[in-house]
């Protein structure tokens, strides 16, 4: 896996010119889980981040960040890990997810015997169905509960509507706006000073609202998903797989190294990989360490070549590298590490 430093420089600039204000951008780090990556946001004048785990948190607070929301509901140990985070790191601002009563109470509890009060966002499902409460009574509820709770101070609410997913601007833009409008009829009741909305795919629709943050993840990065399904956003493609032809099995195959343990696997075998400088290449078949792909038979392709791919998901495909190589100028000049895709760094 390779990167271009240049053109995450680039995407990280046009993220800020979309949406005018970097205050109000606030990025997820699961994408990149690299240090580098967070040095070069906080360099921009991004001081908001986004993250799923506990390792990702640390992370950013080791890069000295500002802000950092745990785009989580934490429970249990996870919770414990939490509060250390948050003792370790106090020049970092810490926030996390709620979306029940009971979530909240543990929440609240633990918070609380550390003498701590935590920023919460309540979760909503605004169609997602995957976690969150439902913008109406219930989440007016939880609202009111929580701001009777010590240890936690109510201060916004989270959405993402990631299963909006049309190619069609106006169609996605129509639908955003829908989901939207549930959080905002909500929060003329709560009157809560922050809305945390959407993800990469509805980034150049909400870019536009003027008083709630993005946290568009993908942008930095970028993958042959989003610019089949995000032709309104010009974001580059800035890594690229660099994958090598081991073996002819017969006259019409031939078999790479791009394995499940090198690209991410959760799409269909046709979707997982574009390759930028092969055509009318079909995969076929594909295991651990190795993608078999179906040409035609009076082939050229030799032992050896190499092919330039673009993961179709770059997010679990970063989570399989310890590291992606840097080039510059058309070399390799250094490294990355992925620090974050490890589960734990010191808590």
């Amino acid at each position: 896996m390779v990167v271009f430093p240049e053109r995450v420089r680039h995407n990280i600039q046009l993220a800020i010119d979309m949406i005018g204000d970097a205050d109000r951008l606030r990025p997820h780090i699961k994408t990149n889980k690299s240090p580098d990556v967070a040095k070069l946001m906080l360099k921009a004048g991004i001081t908001k981040f986004k993250c799923a785990t506990i390792a990702e948190a640390e992370m950013l607070a080791q890069c000295n960040a500002p802000d950092v929301l745990l785009a989580y509901q934490p429970l249990g140990p996870k919770l414990d890990r939490f509060v250390s985070l948050i003792k370790k790191y106090p020049a970092t601002k810490f926030s996390c997810l709620t979306d029940n009563i009971t979530a909240a109470n543990e929440q609240a509890s633990v918070f609380n015997s550390y003498h701590l009060t935590v920023p919460v966002f309540i979760d909503l499902n605004v169609g997602m169905d995957r976690t969150g409460i439902s913008p109406g009574e219930k989440a007016i509820e939880l609202a009111r509960h929580c701001s009777t709770l010590k240890g936690i101070s109510l201060t916004g609410l989270h959405a993402y509507d990631g299963h909006i997913r049309d190619v069609d601007f106006e169609m996605k833009k129509q639908k955003c706006d829908e989901a939207f409008a549930l959080v905002e009829k909500l929060n003329e009741k709560l009157k809560l000073p922050t809305i945390v909305m959407g993800g990469s795919p509805a980034f150049s629709v909400h870019c536009k609202r003027k008083h709630i943050e993005c946290s568009p993840g993908t942008f930095v990065y970028w993958d042959k998903g989003y610019t089949d399904l995000c032709p309104e956003q010009k974001f580059l493609p800035a890594i690229v797989l660099v994958t090598r032809i081991i073996s002819l099995p017969s006259a019409n195959k031939i078999c790479t190294d791009l394995g499940h343990k090198s690209v991410a696997a959760e799409n269909e075998i046709t979707r997982r990989v574009f390759f930028l400088n092969a055509e009318g290449l079909k995969p076929v078949g594909q295991s651990e360490e190795h993608l078999v792909l179906e040409t035609k038979e009076y082939h050229s392709y030799k032992v050896g070549d190499i092919f330039y791919g673009l993961p179709y998901h770059v997010c679990p495909t970063v989570a399989l590298y310890e590291r992606v190589f840097t080039v510059d100028d058309n070399k390799v000049n250094g490294f990355w590490k992925n620090i974050a895709r490890d589960r734990k760094l010191s808590l």
